[in-house]
């Protein structure tokens, strides 16, 4: 078990934790400052030691993907918390714990849990009341997409929203349950012009997220699309079964 932390300490973890949107305070426990979210379920445990700022993280779909973005990993999480990650300044912490924030809200049922909320009184017995209930599904979809790419096309680098597509891997239609339609691993958040070449199976991915290019697009618009050899996307285990369909289903060989 820890010591208490020191006033100077404490005072900077609960800013950072404040400022990040760990809006509840639950006080100190084992030398950890413990906080939730009114913003995402998601909770926190903040400490510092001669290693520098810990952050443990609850939520295992949440932690796994900041240890694969490269949050550095501290050898032990406090009881209740999935893992802990180690920072040598303040400013990594912050940004840690704003990523995990925005990663609560994306995953992993978070999006269709709201659905289900905002639709559950709605009617759904003409095609007019279906169509407002798909608006609201495809607006929460966006919504945990630009959370989940935080906020930028992951081929073109752009972060422009109105020019930004939530596009699904596998599409609405095609989807058999609205947990798959609601699933931002189903979801690339793409520029216009590369959505509607997914969208028609002129680029589709391998498994280790390196761009195709499907035969029917010439090499003189593929350059226009701002495509190369080393584009690629940054996919999660739980991407591939949707890439998968993509690639059988949509991909123009």
């Amino acid at each position: 078990m820890r010591g208490p932390l020191s006033f100077a300490a404490a005072t900077i973890l609960q800013k950072a934790a404040l400022d990040e949107g760990f809006d509840i305070d639950l006080g100190e426990s084992g030398g950890w400052l413990k906080f939730e979210s009114t913003q995402t379920p998601v909770a926190i445990a903040l400490t510092v030691d001669g290693a520098g700022w810990l952050a443990a993280v609850s939520g295992a779909p949440v932690a796994a993907e900041l240890r694969r973005e490269g949050a550095p990993a501290a050898p032990l999480a406090p009881t209740g918390y999935d893992d802990a990650f180690l920072f040598d300044d303040a400013a990594s912490l912050h940004r840690l714990l704003a990523r995990a924030r925005m990663l609560g809200r994306a995953l992993p049922t978070e999006p269709l849990d709201r659905f289900i909320a905002r639709s559950r009184s709605l009617p759904r017995t003409t095609e007019a009341e279906r169509l407002v209930i798909q608006r609201i599904g495809q607006d929460i979809f966006r919504e945990a997409l630009i959370e989940f790419w935080n906020g930028r096309c992951p081929l073109s680098g752009i972060d422009e929203p109105l020019l930004l597509r939530a596009s699904h891997i596998k599409p609405w239609a095609d989807c058999a349950t609205d947990a798959e339609r609601l699933d931002v691993y189903n979801g690339l958040l793409l520029a216009a012009h590369l959505d509607a070449a997914f969208d028609v199976g002129l680029i589709g991915s391998d498994e280790i997220g390196s761009i195709v290019l499907s035969s029917h697009l010439s090499a003189e618009n593929a350059a226009r699309l701002g495509l190369t050899s080393s584009s690629g996307l940054r996919l999660s285990a739980p991407h591939l079964p949707f890439i998968r369909w993509h690639r059988l289903h949509v991909f123009r060989r």
